[in-house]
C-alpha cells in the first residue's frame, strides 16, 4: 500500500478561475468559498473566479485564496469520497502560506482561522518593506552552497564609505536545482549579475511585491507572532514536516514558534520532501491550484508518485486512485 503525504501550494500557484468549476459542481465546494467570503468580509471568490489577476496576485488576497481553494478540495474528497486526511495521510506539508492550509487541514486552525490568520499575514509580509526597496530572484542550476555563497558575494555595497552590506539570503531551497533568494533590490540585482561567474546556469529577477522569506520581513514575523499568540494552533491530527525545520512536528507550541520564525527564514522544500520520503512516503497528493509542488517532488523524489487535484475531474481522478 502507497503511504500519502497531503501538501499545499503557496504562492505562484493562483490563478484566475481557480475553484470556480469545484463550486460549480460541488455544494461542499460552495460552503467553503462562502464560509471564506463570510470570514473576511470580502467577496474573495468571486476574485477567485473571475478576476482580476493583479488582484487576486495583491499578497493579502492570494494568501487565504490558495488555502481556501485546497480545502475546497479536501472537503470534497470527504464528502464525495468518505475519505479523511488522518485515515489517508502519514503527514502534511505546505509550501510556505500552504503550511497554514496543511494545518487547517489536520485540524489545527479552523477554515476561518486560517483565513484571518493569512490575511494578516499578506498585509504584514506586504507593509514590512517599502515599495521598490526589496526584490527576490530565481537561480536555476544552482545548489544550496552555490546559492549561499552568491549571497555573500552580492550582499557588500560598492564603494560605500564607510563599508556597507545590504541584506540577501536564501528565501526558497526547492530542489532540483531551483533556489530563490531574497532581501534589498540592490543586493539581489547584484547576485543576478554575478550568478553565472559562479557556475548558475540562469537568473533572473521575480515579479513579486516584497522579498519574503527573509530578514527584511522581521515586521511581518512580529505581527504573526502577536496573531498567533492569539490565535495559536491546536494539535494536528495528523504530523506537520514544517518550512523551517525540515521535520516531523506535532506540539502546538513549537508548531506556533515555527510560523512565525518561517516569515524571514528560509523554506526548506528539498529537505521538507526527503525528510517525508525517510518516513516512507513514496506517493505525494497536491490538493488545489496547480501542479508547481508536484513537478519539484519528481525531480527532488523521483521514485515516488505525485498527483495533483484542483478541478473537478482531477478529484474524480483523485479519489479513485485513493
Amino acid at each position: 500500500m502507497p503511504v500519502h503525504a497531503f501538501i499545499f501550494p503557496g504562492q505562484g500557484s493562483q490563478a484566475v478561475g481557480m475553484g470556480r468549476d469545484l463550486a460549480a459542481a460541488f455544494p461542499v465546494a460552495r460552503e467553503v468559498f462562502q464560509e471564506l467570503d463570510e470570514t473576511l468580509r470580502q467577496n474573495l471568490s468571486r476574485l477567485m473566479f473571475e478576476g482580476p489577476a493583479e488582484e487576486l496576485t495583491l499578497t493579502e488576497n492570494t494568501q487565504p485564496a490558495l488555502m481556501a481553494h485546497s480545502l475546497a478540495v479536501l472537503r470534497v474528497l470527504e464528502k464525495e469520497g468518505g475519505i479523511t486526511l488522518k485515515q489517508k495521510s502519514a503527514v502534511v506539508a505546505g509550501h510556505s502560506l500552504g503550511e497554514y492550509t496543511a494545518l487547517s487541514a489536520a485540524g489545527a486552525f479552523t477554515l476561518a482561522d486560517a483565513a484571518r490568520l493569512l490575511k494578516l499575514r499578506g498585509q504584514a509580509m506586504q507593509k514590512a518593506v517599502p515599495a521598490g526597496e526589496g526584490a527576490m530572484a530565481a537561480l536555476l542550476g544552482a545548489d544550496l552552497e552555490q546559492a549561499r555563497a552568491l549571497c555573500q558575494a552580492a550582499a557588500p555595497v560598492p564603494d560605500s564609505v564607510p563599508p556597507q552590506t545590504e541584506v540577501i539570503q536564501v528565501a526558497n531551497d526547492n530542489g532540483a536545482g531551483q533556489v530563490v533568494v531574497s532581501g534589498h533590490r540592490g543586493a539581489v540585482e547584484r547576485a543576478v549579475e554575478q550568478a553565472s561567474g559562479v557556475g548558475i546556469r540562469r537568473a533572473m529577477l521575480l515579479p513579486v511585491s516584497a522579498p519574503f522569506h527573509c530578514a527584511l520581513m522581521a515586521p511581518a514575523a512580529d505581527a504573526m507572532a502577536e496573531a498567533l499568540e492569539k490565535t495559536p494552533p491546536g494539535m494536528p491530527a495528523v504530523p506537520l514536516i514544517a518550512n523551517v525545520s525540515a521535520a516531523k512536528e506535532t506540539d502546538p507550541a513549537r508548531i506556533r514558534t515555527l510560523l512565525v520564525e518561517q516569515v524571514t527564514a528560509t523554506v526548506r522544500w528539498r529537505e521538507c520532501v526527503q525528510a517525508m520520503t525517510a518516513l516512507g512516503v513514496d506517493s505525494f497528493v497536491e490538493l488545489g491550484s496547480g501542479k508547481v509542488l508536484s513537478g519539484l517532488i519528481r525531480r527532488i523524489a523521483s521514485d515516488s508518485v505525485s498527483i495533483s487535484a484542483g478541478t473537478p475531474a482531477e478529484v474524480e481522478a483523485l479519489l479513485k486512485a485513493l
